[in-house]
C-alpha cells in the first residue's frame, strides 16, 4: 500500500484479515475535501504499531492516524470528523468478533449457542461425545469440535477477547476446565460455571486448597447467570447470555423501569394538579 489511494482489493483482504484473526485496525476513507488535496476516496488503515496507505500530505496522515488509534483503544463505533478545514474522513474499526467458547453440548448449549450468535459472539462448541459434538445440532456456531475434557483447551488460544461458558453433563469437567483456565497468564474476559451453591462452594474450596487466590476465584460467574427466575435449558440460556452482555456492555443488572422511574418522575398524579 504504497499509493496515495490503496487499491481497494487490498484494502478489502487487510480489513478481512482484521476481522477474522486480528489485530485490530481502523479504516480512514475521505470522503469530503475542498481541492484534490486529499482526494476523496483516500484511505489508510491504521494499526497500534503500523499504518498501511496515505491521504496524500504528512500532516493529514499524522491527523488521521491520532484520531484512529485514539478509536481503537477507545473500541467503540465507527465515526465522521474533519480533521481539517474541508478534509472530511469517515473512521470504522475492524476487529474480530468477541469468542463465546461453550464447554459442553448439552441441553443448555443448543439454545446458548443461538442466542451467543445473535449477540455477535463467534460461538465454538466443545464436547467429548461424537453424538453432541455435530453441526447439526449447532447450526449456529463458527466451530464445533470433539475434545478430551481432560485438556479441552489444548488447540485453543484463551485471551482477552474470550468468553468462556462450563456446561459439561459433569460437574467434574467443569471443575477440571476451570482449573487448566484459572492456571493462565492471561484470563478471559468472562468465566461462567454452572452449578449449585454447594456444588459451587466445593470447587472453590477445593481452588483454595490448591493455592489459587481469592480475588482470581472472584472473577468466576458461578453459579451462572442473572437471576430472572430461569428453569428451563431456553429461560437458562438467556440468563447466561444476559449476563454476558452486562459483562461486555457494562450496567447494573437492574430494571430500566426501577432505574429510570420515568411514572414516579415525570406523571403528575391527578390530586397533585389541583
Amino acid at each position: 500500500m504504497n499509493s496515495t489511494v490503496a487499491g481497494a482489493a487490498r484494502f478489502v483482504r487487510e480489513v478481512r484479515k482484521a476481522l477474522n484473526e486480528g489485530p485490530p485496525a481502523v479504516g480512514v476513507l475521505v470522503i469530503e475535501a475542498e481541492g484534490d488535496e486529499p482526494p476523496v476516496g483516500a484511505r489508510m488503515l491504521v494499526h497500534l504499531g503500523a499504518v498501511e496507505g496515505s491521504l496524500g500530505s504528512q500532516e493529514i496522515d499524522r491527523l488521521a492516524v491520532r484520531e484512529a488509534r485514539a478509536l481503537l483503544r477507545a473500541g467503540d463505533g465507527p465515526r465522521t470528523l474533519e480533521l481539517t478545514a474541508g478534509c472530511t474522513v469517515y473512521l470504522e474499526l475492524y476487529r474480530p468478533a468477541d469468542s463465546l467458547v461453550i464447554v459442553g453440548a448439552g441441553h443448555i448449549a443448543r439454545p446458548l449457542c443461538t442466542v451467543g450468535s445473535l449477540i455477535g459472539f463467534r460461538v465454538t462448541v466443545l464436547d467429548d461425545r461424537p453424538d453432541f459434538a455435530t453441526r447439526e445440532r449447532f447450526t449456529e456456531a463458527a466451530d464445533v469440535r470433539r475434545v478430551d475434557f481432560t485438556d479441552p483447551f489444548r488447540e485453543m488460544e484463551l485471551g482477552a477477547g474470550t468468553y468462556v461458558v462450563l456446561v459439561t453433563r459433569g460437574h467434574k469437567y467443569d471443575f477440571e476446565a476451570l482449573r487448566d483456565i484459572l492456571a493462565r497468564d492471561v484470563l478471559p474476559s468472562y468465566i461462567g460455571m454452572v452449578g449449585s451453591r454447594r456444588r459451587v462452594r466445593a470447587c472453590f474450596e477445593q481452588l483454595a486448597a490448591e493455592g489459587v487466590a481469592p480475588e482470581v476465584m472472584a472473577g468466576v460467574h458461578a453459579p451462572i447467570g442473572l437471576d430472572i427466575g430461569a428453569e428451563t435449558p431456553a429461560e437458562i440460556a438467556v440468563c447466561i447470555a444476559a449476563e454476558l452482555v452486562q459483562c461486555r456492555r457494562g450496567g447494573t443488572g437492574a430494571p430500566l423501569r426501577e432505574k429510570e422511574r420515568v411514572v414516579e418522575r415525570w406523571i403528575v398524579r391527578p390530586d397533585e394538579g389541583s
